[in-house]
């Protein structure tokens, strides 16, 4: 099991490497940018073309097909697509299990679920797996079994069914996968439930979740990614809108989420509602500026109109672009049993910045996040880069980092070749990979337990895929 120690182990590894991503941005010249964009400065080395033409890797490395969008499961059913964000989890048979979302919404995306294109298999789960058995509900979670010593896949089925749009999410420290629905669909038209919710999932269960249940008060809204301070139990949250707020869960019960709490918006303190996103030509925020911050409360979070980020303006909130990837992370050089001084909450806007190529953000919550005491030291949010050349990073979305400290980023933009980047800590950035199948983007990097074995995603056709080589 991953213990809260270990838990912030990864989280220092995460704090490396956007310290070393900074420095990367600030020392490379435009030689380093051409060469970035070619293949590589440092790193790994160059990218060798597939003969697969599937995934351009650098030489020694290899990749292995997880599953496809339809191959048949081990629960009867068929991997559905749109494959997105993961989490990797220690199983107590030295096994890894490998929680994957499915970004899946019907009609848009046709018949990509799990119970085929006719729902010919549906009857196959029982009806109490399903939060949602109606027509276009048909995302959710699954969940591959990988032994990374034999590089086998031991089983594949679905964890969650009957959810829309599971784009991104997060681990919790209790080995937990915190699922987030990316829309606002309503009751009728061939929805039987509400959508926009956080789901709780348990990727070591052998079985799907039963009689699944929204996380109501963390607020129904297009939800992206989630973050969980091990040290405060508070929950971060990104919304993906291009006007979306950044939010925090205070959850009144830490051992269970669905126990209620408070849902709350950021806000810059003495700047009611200023966008955050740098488009406006007026007092754009400098990178490296660090914003004193307050959270403002907002009511009515399960609302039956789509309007909690506007409400939440009103009180004050802060506007950002595209809020998506998110992780928690400790500040460089610190010990994993000090998180309190030194906790990080990173996360991405997709399309911020002047640019509109993508910025990365830092929150540094206060010593007493959460509690009343907060009015004495409150949190501050800090612009930690801004990119203004796609050749270093265009768009950045899903977040990871390696064992080792490197920082991964998955792009999402219009480039005919997407790139999975790696920075290492000495800011050293390099294209790690190369999407050579279409120009679908990549998703859901993540590294398994044991470091061996790097995951990702070609989102579209929906095809998960392990990683192996020379790590370092």
């Amino acid at each position: 099991m991953i213990d809260r120690r270990h838990f912030l182990q990864r989280a220092v590894a995460f704090g490396v490497g956007f310290a070393g991503l900074r420095v990367g941005l600030a020392t490379a010249g435009p030689s380093g940018l051409r060469d970035l964009a070619a293949g590589g400065v440092g790193g790994f080395g160059p990218l060798v073309r597939d003969p697969a033409g599937l995934l351009d890797l650098p030489k020694g490395f290899s990749y292995q097909v997880l599953a496809r969008y339809g191959d048949e499961m081990d629960d009867g059913l068929m991997v559905p697509g749109k494959q997105d964000a993961m989490a990797a989890f220690p199983r107590a048979d030295g096994t890894t299990a490998l929680a994957v979302n499915h970004e899946v919404e019907i009609p848009a995306h046709g018949p990509l679920g799990a119970f085929g294109p006719r729902d010919e298999r549906l009857n196959r789960l029982p009806v109490e797996a399903h939060y949602d058995r109606g027509v276009r509900a048909r995302a959710g979670c699954s969940t591959i079994v990988y032994d990374t010593k034999s590089r086998s896949v031991r089983r594949r089925s679905m964890a969650l069914a009957g959810t829309v749009r599971n784009c991104a999410g997060g681990a919790t420290p209790w080995n937990t996968w915190l699922s987030c629905e990316e829309c606002f669909d309503s009751k009728g038209e061939g929805f039987e439930q509400d959508h926009g919710y956080v789901f709780e999932c348990r990727p070591l269960d052998d079985t799907p979740l039963l009689n699944p249940r929204p996380i109501r008060a963390m607020g129904r809204f297009n939800h992206e990614a989630v973050a969980v301070d091990p040290v405060s139990g508070v929950v971060y949250l990104t919304e993906d809108r291009s006007d979306g707020l950044l939010y925090r869960y205070i959850p009144a019960d830490r051992a269970d989420l669905h126990e209620g709490g408070r849902l709350q918006a950021l806000a810059i303190k003495g700047r009611k509602g200023i966008s955050t996103r740098n488009w406006e030509d007026s007092a754009p925020i400098a990178v490296g500026a660090r914003l004193q911050v307050e959270w403002v409360d907002v009511d009515n979070v399960d609302s039956r109109v789509d309007d909690l980020r506007y409400r939440g303006r009103e009180r004050g909130a802060a506007l950002f672009a595209r809020g998506e990837g998110m992780w928690y992370g400790i500040g460089p050089g610190a010990r994993a049993d000090s998180a309190r001084s030194t906790a990080r909450v990173y996360f991405a806007c997709t399309n911020g910045g002047m640019a509109r190529l993508g910025q990365l953000w830092r929150y540094l919550p206060s010593p007493y996040e959460g509690t009343k005491a907060e009015s004495k030291d409150g949190g501050l949010l800090e612009l930690f880069l801004e990119s203004n050349d796609s050749k270093a990073i265009a768009n950045a979305d899903n977040l990871s980092v390696t064992p080792w400290g490197s920082l991964v980023v998955c792009e999402d933009n219009e480039s005919e070749h997407q790139r999975l980047l790696v920075v290492a800590s000495d800011g050293t950035m390099s294209s790690f990979a190369r999407n050579a199948l279409n120009a679908s983007e990549f998703a859901g990097s993540c590294f398994s337990p044991d470091a061996s074995t790097m995951f990702l995603n070609i989102q579209n056709p929906g095809i998960t895929l392990a990683v192996h080589g020379p790590w370092r």
